[in-house]
């Protein structure tokens, strides 16, 4: 069969758009927290999305000089995110047909540890300084993991993708991601010891200006922290965007072949006239549209 038309990974969800008349609450939990075709399915991601770009935006936000006054209500906002984050999570937990392999989730992982921070500042008293604790303001930076969720398949609430979109996406994402989280861990080793990083932006563009070899000097690591940072921001780069671009450059290499697997030798992907296998030459009958 033809399978050169977009599709999702979860056939699951395009199976209805709409929940059964007799689905239970767990059922519908589930249902639209993966739901991307009804109104409130689609609600629940526009504002899934929009709230974790705030709650990455806050990150960046706190780390330049603001008024007590500004910065309380940006506190104030962050707990109030991730309490609805909080929620979401339970009810993600809730919801699953295997409650286990959605904790085990690396999504779901990522999801706890992302606002697990700022529960924790809230629960703990105030005097034992958990606010001040180095690698709480550190792991904070991971939250921006959270949009990898948003490309698990091709359907999203504006509509479906084709698998070359969403590959695209996931390499543009991870790069995003790669400059992010490098910049957040180079700020958090930095900031204080370094007089050239005083906020998250100065720790971005030392990032973006070290990856793309550029390497003008006016920021360097001053700590050993720093250093390694940069080090791992490098190795990190070189592996992960030529493995994500590896994928675009694999699908466009068999751009007009059809996805058809030989029952014989296994060889997959043909061409769209082909009715015997190039590997083995046992017939495949694979369809083919004589307009074309």
């Amino acid at each position: 069969p033809r399978t050169d038309v977009p599709r999702s990974r979860n056939p699951a969800r395009m199976a209805t758009e709409a929940p059964p008349a007799d689905a239970t609450p767990r059922e519908l939990v589930r249902f639209y927290l993966l739901d991307h075709r009804t109104i409130l399915g689609k609600v629940i991601d526009v504002a899934l999305l929009g709230l974790n770009l705030v709650f990455v935006a806050l990150f960046v936000a706190e780390t330049y000089p603001l008024t007590t006054s500004l910065l309380d209500a940006l506190w104030s906002l962050e707990v109030a995110i991730a309490a609805v984050f909080l929620v979401e999570y339970v009810l993600r937990l809730y919801g699953a047909e295997d409650r286990l392999a959605e904790f085990l989730n690396v999504y779901t992982m990522v999801d706890l540890v992302a606002i697990l921070p700022t529960l924790l500042v809230v629960v703990l008293p105030a005097g034992s300084g958990v606010a001040s604790i180095g690698f709480l303001r550190i792991v904070r930076v991971i939250r921006v993991l959270r949009f990898y969720r948003f490309t698990r398949d091709a359907e999203f609430f504006f509509g479906t993708v084709s698998d070359n979109a969403l590959r695209g996406m996931k390499l543009l994402l991870t790069v995003l991601v790669v400059f992010f989280v490098s910049a957040g861990l180079f700020y958090s080793a930095e900031v204080g010891a370094n007089p050239d990083v005083d906020t998250f932006g100065d720790a971005f563009y030392y990032m973006v200006v070290t990856l793309s070899t550029v390497g003008f000097g006016d920021i360097l690591p001053v700590t050993a922290a720093g250093r390694w940072v940069t080090v791992a921001t490098i190795l990190g780069g070189v592996i992960l965007i030529p493995w994500q671009a590896s994928k675009i450059i694999r699908e466009w290499a068999h751009a007009g072949k059809i996805d058809v697997t030989c029952p014989n030798c296994g060889l997959s992907y043909h061409d769209p006239d082909a009715s015997h296998c190039k590997a083995c030459g046992h017939v495949i009958y694979q369809e083919y549209d004589s307009r074309q």
